[in-house]
């Protein structure tokens, strides 16, 4: 859709800031299924490592699967979409959790999104995506047309890489914030 001269819609606003999340949140416990739920939200995508727990972790710890089972009551199916190369990794913790999940996705690449969303039955008007990095997660997301939320990375510690990326990402994350107070 083109926008005529003097005029701009909401699809050019849209792709002007591409790295900027519709929401954010410290962690994902601070999303409230509900608020989900009512905004028509019935996919929640989610990356894994350092969004649902710090890289590592092997299996969901009880506040989690709490949180999952808090989405669930409200009709909003969770599904792991996550980045990792290992490739056990994603397919342990999302069986361990009793949710799908695309290991290996190739985020922000938006095939394994529209993948996950054709699986579940859903559209990207009905779809979210939840992550703590803005190059792959928000960015895929944006792509694909679902509601970005942004989350801090649990931890950063044990990969130099992660402070750089992080870095390069702050002004983005700023201006979110800024967005969402106002």
């Amino acid at each position: 859709m083109r926008a005529g001269p003097g005029t701009e819609s909401n699809e050019v606003m849209t792709l002007k800031f591409p790295l900027l999340a519709d929401r954010t949140f410290r962690s994902i416990f601070d999303i409230e299924p509900s608020a989900l739920a009512a905004a028509g939200i019935r996919l929640l995508l989610a990356d894994l490592d350092n969004t649902l727990v710090p890289y590592g972790v092997p299996e969901p710890d009880e506040a989690v699967r709490a949180w999952e089972r808090a989405l669930k009551a409200e009709g909003v199916k969770l599904f792991i979409l996550s980045n990792n190369r290992k490739s056990d990794r994603a397919k342990r913790f999302a069986e361990a959790l009793g949710v799908p999940f695309i290991g290996h996705a190739g985020k922000p690449k938006t095939p394994s999104f529209y993948r996950a969303m054709e699986e579940m039955g859903c559209t990207p008007a009905q779809t979210a995506i939840v992550g703590d990095q803005i190059f792959t997660d928000i960015l895929g997301g944006r792509r694909a047309g679902v509601t970005t939320l942004l989350v801090e990375p649990i931890r950063l510690a044990g990969n130099p890489g992660r402070y750089l990326r992080y870095g390069v990402e702050w002004p983005f994350r700023a201006l979110t914030k800024r967005r969402n107070q106002a």
